[in-house]
């Protein structure tokens, strides 16, 4: 018996899941999603809004996005786009420095995001000056999701698996390297990339079995808040799986990766770097 648990305690340690627990727990992965949530609620779905709006296409508006993202169907779908879409005439409303100041207010967005995979890699803030780096990475960020809408009419089955896998982990895999101003390779990266492509298709199921029935429950129940409060959520997951798996990339270089990791920055991921 002791031998078995001995064997069982070597076979943890080796893992070293109690380290990428402690590292999450360092970095604060939960507090950091719910930030990166409210930051995607009040900065970058007004933006996603009225570059939905504008879409010469007609690709169904935000909350079609929105639907696509978190893989809901049928009539979840229709009461998420009968209280989120906004009127068409967003566009004609939304003067030229309106459509600035969320450019601006968008621009934090990508600092959470560039600040988390600076403390994930154990590197000091960027200067205040590259605040380019994080509006050029919002504006890719939002062509990725133009091109998943796209996509959705397009094509259809395992072309469209495929495409968004590819375009997902390269969009991801860049986003590191192009916020850490490439002080970081790009092979030590890619596990983070993959894990968090990883990560968003479970999101996706997740979301397909559990906030689909949700959404219509909660808005019986409580109406348009209740929607909100779902879409919230959902976005935490979101923010948890970007980071986590940046951070679970780290870690499994780390660990399982040592042929690949004689040059990484030193420490946990959690070092002097603080909040933007």
């Amino acid at each position: 018996m002791r031998r078995h648990l001995r064997t069982l305690r070597h076979g943890w340690e080796w893992l070293g899941v109690h380290i990428l627990l402690r590292r999450g727990r360092d970095l604060e992965l939960m507090h950091r999603a719910l930030g990166f949530a409210t930051l995607a609620l009040v900065t970058l779905a007004p933006l996603l809004i009225v570059v939905a709006a504008a879409d010469p296409l007609g690709r169904g508006g935000f909350a079609a996005w929105l639907a696509d993202g978190m893989g809901l169907s049928g009539r979840s779908a229709r009461l998420l786009a009968e209280i989120i879409s906004p009127p068409r005439e967003v566009v004609g409303t939304t003067s030229v420095w309106g459509g600035l100041a969320l450019a601006v207010f968008g621009v934090p967005f990508g600092g959470s995001i560039q600040n988390g995979y600076e403390r994930i890699w154990s590197l000091p803030p960027g200067p205040w000056h590259r605040i380019w780096r994080q509006a050029t990475w919002l504006c890719v960020l939002t062509a990725f999701l133009y091109q998943e809408v796209l996509t959705r009419h397009t094509l259809q089955g395992p072309e469209r698996i495929i495409l968004s896998l590819v375009t997902g982990v390269l969009f991801f895999w860049w986003g590191q390297r192009f916020l850490l101003g490439g002080q970081v390779r790009w092979w030590h990266l890619l596990p983070g990339a993959i894990a968090t492509m990883t990560g968003l298709i479970g999101l996706r199921g997740f979301s397909y079995f559990v906030f689909t029935p949700l959404i219509v429950e909660n808005a019986i129940s409580y109406g348009t808040v209740g929607v909100v409060l779902i879409v919230e959520s959902w976005l935490i997951g979101v923010g948890f799986v970007i980071l986590g798996g940046s951070l679970f990339g780290r870690w499994l270089l780390d660990h399982h990766g040592h042929r690949f990791t004689d040059d990484l920055p030193a420490g946990a991921g959690t070092g002097p770097a603080g909040d933007d």
